[in-house]
């Protein structure tokens, strides 16, 4: 029977599957949705779904959970208002590559706000996903041509790596399926209250044209990306270090851009290549090198509904 930290590896392995084949899909949809609007509804009808299987954990809830779910949440919101606003005006498979620059984020944070020893690895690391980054997203014009969707993006590769780090803080106290559950409504009740806002400050305005790729999109992102995909990494944490976490996660981008390419033949250039191989030569230098180890074997969790 495999060990609890070999089940955790497979499902963060399985959710990154989704993640990384599900940026064409949204890349699609945002021709018929606005941005606020497909987050909205995403993540209210996963919160609706996560209500119904986490009923249990919810009634025993207490306000420290509530609150360090809504934390968890508050970060996971800021991510996907970053991704998918910058995916707008940018490839699927440069803005997989750019939101795994949190892998490499996650260690530094750790090490400045946690006061964690950094060593010589992660720094490397960080510099060669940095000129990776670079090469990635700055045309050969320089900074004038640069594409405004990825330095969007990178906004969300910092929300991302809290998100991870205070999962990893959380996790072992509360119930896992209250916090899968609050990191999702969280995201549903910021994004809902956004839209009135912004359409009144002209900022943008909720759009939404019901049709087939529209429909497809959120089901299979509320379904698989968030329903299955942040309950599986809410309980694999428990198994395993946030820096653990960040290294599977890394395999995101490769995943969508396997699915860019073959689904909408997207083209790669050299300079392209170049910078995605330095970014994950860097995650894998920060992550594999890195000093922070994975947490030891720990009890079943709270929640068995998503075993």
């Amino acid at each position: 029977m495999l060990s609890k930290r070999a089940r955790a590896d497979l499902a963060l392995g399985f959710c990154t599957l989704i993640w990384g084949a599900t940026f064409v899909v949204v890349k699609d949809a945002l021709a018929d949705i606005s941005v606020v609007a497909y987050i909205a509804v995403r993540f209210s009808l996963a919160a609706v779904l996560m209500g119904i299987i986490f009923w249990r954990s919810l009634r025993r809830m207490s306000w420290k959970t509530a609150w360090a779910g809504s934390q968890i949440g508050i970060f996971m919101f800021g991510g996907y208002i970053f991704q998918t606003a910058g995916l707008k005006f940018t490839t699927p498979a440069k803005a997989a590559f750019i939101t795994g620059m949190c892998v490499v984020l996650v260690p530094l944070m750790l090490a400045v706000f946690g006061r964690r020893r950094i060593t010589g690895w992660i720094w490397a690391g960080a510099a060669a996903a940095l000129a990776g980054l670079y090469f990635l997203t700055v045309p050969p014009e320089g900074l004038g041509a640069l594409n405004r969707g990825d330095p969007i993006v990178f906004g969300c590769a910092v929300m991302f790596a809290l998100h991870i780090i205070f999962i990893g803080r959380y996790v072992g106290d509360h119930s896992v399926g209250a916090l899968a559950f609050l990191q999702v409504a969280t995201t549903a009740v910021l994004s809902v209250l956004l839209l009135p806002l912004l359409a009144v400050t002209g900022w943008e305005h909720p759009r939404l044209v019901l049709n087939g790729t529209v429909i497809f999109a959120v089901l299979i992102t509320s379904i698989g990306s968030t329903v299955i995909g942040f309950s599986f990494q809410t309980w694999a944490q428990q198994h395993t270090s946030p820096s653990h976490t960040a290294i599977l996660v890394s395999l995101e981008p490769v995943f969508a851009a396997l699915t860019s390419w073959l689904l909408v033949r997207e083209h790669f250039g050299a300079r392209t290549l170049v910078g995605a191989a330095l970014i994950l030569a860097g995650i894998l230098l920060a992550e594999l090198k890195g000093p922070a180890p994975a947490v030891p074997e720990s009890p079943e969790p709270v929640v068995r509904a998503i075993e």
